[in-house]
This record gives C-alpha cells, structure tokens and sequence, in this order.
C-alpha cells in the first residue's frame, strides 16, 4: 500500500522552469561606469575659457590679445573624449542587453562576446585617462627643461573642469576594471539562466 502511494506522489510530481533573477550587481556597476565616463566626456567638450591679457605697453595705450583655451586643441584632450564617448556607448549598449536578453540570441557566445568588449572598453578608457592625465600635468607644471610654460595659472576654470573630468574618468576606469573581471568569472563558469524546481500538489 506504502508503495502504491509513493508512486502516485511521483507521478504527481511536476517539473517546472523558474528564470533566474536578473544580475542586478553589474547592472548597477554598468549604470555608474556609464555616468562616470558620460561625465567626463562631456564636462571635456564643454571645456573652454577665454581670457583678455595686456601683451604690450605702447606709451599709456594698453595691447591687449584675447585667447582661448579649448579641449580640441590637444590631441590627448581629443582622444580623451572620444575614448570615454566610447566607452559609454558600450556601457548603454550592455545595459539595454540585459535588459532584453531574453530576446536575443548569440548562439552560446553572449558571455565571451561581452566579456572581450568590457576588457578593450577598460583598456581604451585607461589610455585616454592617462594621456590627459600626462597633459594635464604639464598644463599645471610646465616643463622647464623643455621650457614650456604651465597655463593653468592663466586658465584657471579651464584646468579645473579638465581636473574634473579626469576624477571622473577614473571612476569610470575603476568601475570598468570590477565590470571585466564580474565578466571574466561568468565566462569561467557558465550558468544556465534557468532553473527547474519540484511542484507536489
């Protein structure tokens, strides 16, 4: 009798498919490294000062020149936008990835796909932070074996924003750094996305 209700039990039994939570962690990481470099790009673009300095004294008439410092006018500053713009895009493309992954298909690769862009998007922002880190420095410092005069004397605001930035950027650099290796785990141990669980009516 036991063992005739022992089978009824297991043909009552159900297997039922449950998805996963979605990986709110790097969802999150993913939002922050995208306002980071998002950031930095465009407080750099927006970058610009203009100042009116006395070049020269004629008698009591005053010789004045108006310069302007503008971001594009250093190719690091240049690549430094146009690495964390990238950056960002990549970021705001996995974002909506994972929103909709359930709709897309990559025939197994998602993982190592995803996995190869975050480490060149972190490799990219790295050597864009750096290169202005490098200029900025000098913009700050001068260099007086070369003999090149420092402008964040004169361009203060200017200096101050490019400053910002690359705090910024640095963020975002850090963010990306976590996000590659959260990428590099999942790729080493795959996971299905599903679950089955055990129903006993």
């Amino acid at each position: 009798m036991a063992l005739e209700n022992e089978a009824k039990v297991e043909q009552r039994t159900k297997m039922v498919p449950v998805t996963k939570p979605k990986n709110w962690v790097i969802l999150v990481l993913r939002l922050l490294a995208f306002a980071a470099t998002a950031s930095a790009t465009i407080v750099m673009a927006l970058n610009k000062q203009t100042k009116t300095f006395v070049v020269a004294t004629v008698g009591t008439t005053s010789i004045n020149a108006t310069l302007t410092a503008k971001f594009h006018h250093t190719p690091a500053f240049v690549f430094f936008v146009i690495a964390n713009g990238m950056v960002s895009l990549h970021n705001l493309l996995m974002i909506a990835m994972s929103l909709f992954e359930g709709k897309l298909d990559f025939k197994g690769h998602r993982l190592a796909l995803i996995a190869i862009f975050d480490m060149l998007n972190t490799a990219l922002v790295s050597a864009g932070v750096n290169a202005a880190v490098y200029m900025a420095e000098l913009g700050k410092n001068g260099n007086k074996h070369a003999r090149w005069d420092k402008i964040c004397d004169k361009f203060g605001t200017f200096c101050d924003h490019g400053g910002g930035a690359i705090i910024a950027s640095f963020i975002g650099l850090g963010l990306m750094l976590v996000i590659s290796v959260i990428s590099i785990v999942k790729l080493s141990k795959p996971k299905s996305d599903n679950v089955l669980i055990r129903l006993q009516p």
